[in-house]
C-alpha cells in the first residue's frame, strides 16, 4: 500500500528526481481571490505567458473531472493533481472542495495538493485530510506586518476589506495558524516566499525560521516576476547573488526547493515540459454543459445584435433571441427582453425566471456573480464570440465550440476595479 512518504517522493515539487518521471496537472477551478498582491495581475488570455495566476480557461468542478479523465488517457505518468488558482482555492471553497470530492472519487490513487495564501484555509483542513490531500503550499512573504503591508494592496476577510498593517496582521495570523494544524492532519507543508528586492529579501530567512518552528517541511524562495500593470512592475528582478544568499540563509532552517518552474494555474505535464495541447482541451471542456434532465428546458438564449453572431455581453443586451432545435435545424422562436437594470443581484434572478425554459445562454461576456446565479438556476452559461449556429451545435449536439471568448483580464467580479468590491 502506498504511504504518504511514498507520495511525497513521487511529487515533483517535493522531490527533484521525480520531476523527470511524475507529471502534474493544475485544475483552474478557483477564479476569485481574497487578497490583492502588488506583484499579481491575473490576466489569463495569453497562452504564451508562464507564471502563477495565469490560465487560458476556468473550469467548473464537473468540467475539471472530465478534462482530467482526458488528460489521464493521454499521459501515462500523471501522478499529481493540484489546484492553484488562478485566484485562491479557498476564496472559491465550494468549487475547490466539490472538485476535490469528484477527483478523489475518480482517482483515489493520485497525489492531491493545493496552493493557497492561507487566509481562509484553516476551517477546511479536516476535510482536506479526509479527501486525501497530502501536500499544501502556503505563500508567506513576511512575518512582520509592516513588511507584509507593503506587499498587499488589500485583504478581504469575512466580507470586509482591510488595508495596511491591519490587513497584514489578519493575513499573517491566519497563515501561521494553518501550519501546525496541517501537520497534525498529516499533511506536508511547503512555504512559498517571493523574493522582492527592496521589500523582503533580507527578511525571508526569518520567515523560514518561524515556519520551521511551526512544523513546515520545505521552503521555496521564488524570484519576483515583475508584471505589467502592477505596483511592482518596475521592481528589478532579483539577481543570482540575491537568490543564492536568500536560499542559503533559509536552508539553515528548512529544506530548500530550488527547481520550481513557477507554474501556471492550468499547467499540465512534467515540470518545465507542459503539454501544448492543454489550452485547446481547456477551451473545449470549459464550454461543456453538465448532463441533466433538459426535457423542460427546450430552448437556448443568445445575446446577439442581428441574429447571426453571438456578440453581446450579458449586461449590455437589451433582449435575447430564443432558439430551439427542430428536425429541420435550429429555429428562432421569439425575442425576450433582458431584466431591468439597477436592481443588483435581483436583476439576474429576474432574468433566470425569464429564461426558466432555457438550458443555456450564449453571450460574449459575463461577470462571475451573474454567471454563478444563472448557473444556480440551472442555466449553463457559455461565453463565446462567433456564429450562433456553432454555439447551438455545442449545446444541442455536444459539438466542440471553438470560438470560446477569452476575457482581457480576470478580476474578482464584473464590477471589480482592483478595490475588492466585486467579490461575492
Amino acid at each position: 500500500m502506498e504511504t504518504n512518504e511514498d507520495k511525497k517522493l513521487a511529487h515533483p515539487c517535493f522531490n527533484e528526481d521525480a520531476k523527470h518521471t511524475s507529471a502534474r496537472v493544475h485544475l483552474p477551478v478557483a477564479p476569485k481571490c481574497n487578497i490583492q498582491c502588488n506583484y499579481c495581475n491575473r490576466k489569463y488570455d495569453c497562452v504564451n505567458e508562464s507564471r502563477p495566476g495565469v490560465t487560458s480557461s476556468v473550469l467548473a468542478p464537473f468540467q475539471a473531472v472530465e478534462y482530467l479523465k482526458d488528460l489521464d488517457s493521454r499521459m501515462n505518468n500523471l501522478a499529481v493533481i493540484g489546484i492553484a488558482g488562478p485566484g485562491d482555492p479557498f476564496a472559491n471553497a465550494e468549487e475547490t472542495l466539490e472538485t476535490m470530492r469528484r477527483v478523489n472519487k475518480e482517482f483515489p490513487n493520485k497525489i492531491f495538493c493545493l496552493s493557497s495564501n492561507g487566509l481562509e484555509l484553516e476551517q477546511h483542513i479536516d476535510e482536506l485530510a479526509e479527501l486525501n490531500v497530502t501536500h499544501v503550499t502556503i505563500t508567506i512573504n513576511a512575518i512582520d506586518p509592516t513588511i507584509t503591508a507593503k506587499i498587499y494592496k488589500w485583504v478581504r476577510f469575512n466580507k470586509k476589506v482591510y488595508r495596511g498593517v491591519e490587513g497584514a496582521k489578519i493575513l499573517l495570523d491566519r497563515q501561521l495558524a494553518c501550519i501546525p494544524k496541517l501537520k497534525a492532519a498529516g499533511i506536508t507543508v511547503k512555504i512559498n516566499s517571493i523574493i522582492i528586492p527592496g521589500i523582503n529579501e533580507d527578511h525571508i530567512p526569518e520567515v523560514a525560521k518561524k515556519c520551521a518552528e511551526l512544523g513546515a517541511d520545505v521552503i521555496n524562495c521564488i524570484p519576483l516576476i515583475p508584471t505589467a500593470e502592477t505596483p511592482f512592475e518596475t521592481v528589478e528582478k532579483p539577481d543570482t547573488k540575491m537568490i543564492f544568499r536568500t536560499r542559503t540563509l533559509c536552508s539553515e532552517h528548512l529544506k530548500i526547493m530550488s527547481h520550481c518552474a513557477r507554474c501556471r494555474a492550468d499547467a499540465a505535464g512534467l515540470l518545465g515540459q507542459d503539454m501544448k495541447e492543454t489550452h485547446a482541451l481547456l477551451a473545449e471542456y470549459s464550454s461543456r454543459a453538465e448532463e441533466m434532465d433538459t426535457s423542460n428546458r427546450p430552448y437556448v438564449a443568445v445575446g446577439t445584435n442581428e441574429g447571426l453572431l453571438v456578440n453581446l455581453h450579458l449586461g449590455e443586451a437589451r433582449e435575447f433571441y430564443i432558439f430551439e432545435h427542430t428536425k429541420n435545424g435550429f429555429k428562432m422562436v421569439e425575442v425576450r427582453k433582458n431584466a431591468e437594470k439597477g436592481k443588483g443581484d435581483e436583476r439576474w434572478l429576474n432574468l433566470a425566471r425569464t429564461l426558466k425554459d432555457c438550458r443555456a445562454i450564449l453571450i460574449s461576456g459575463v461577470g462571475e456573480n451573474p454567471k454563478a446565479m444563472l448557473k444556480g438556476c440551472g442555466i449553463h452559461v457559455v461565453e463565446m464570440t462567433g456564429l450562433i449556429d456553432e454555439g447551438l451545435e455545442g449545446i444541442f449536439n455536444g459539438k466542440i465550440i471553438r470560438s470560446i471568448a477569452k476575457p482581457d483580464a480576470f478580476k474578482c467580479g464584473s464590477s471589480c476595479k482592483g478595490e475588492a468590491k466585486g467579490c461575492g
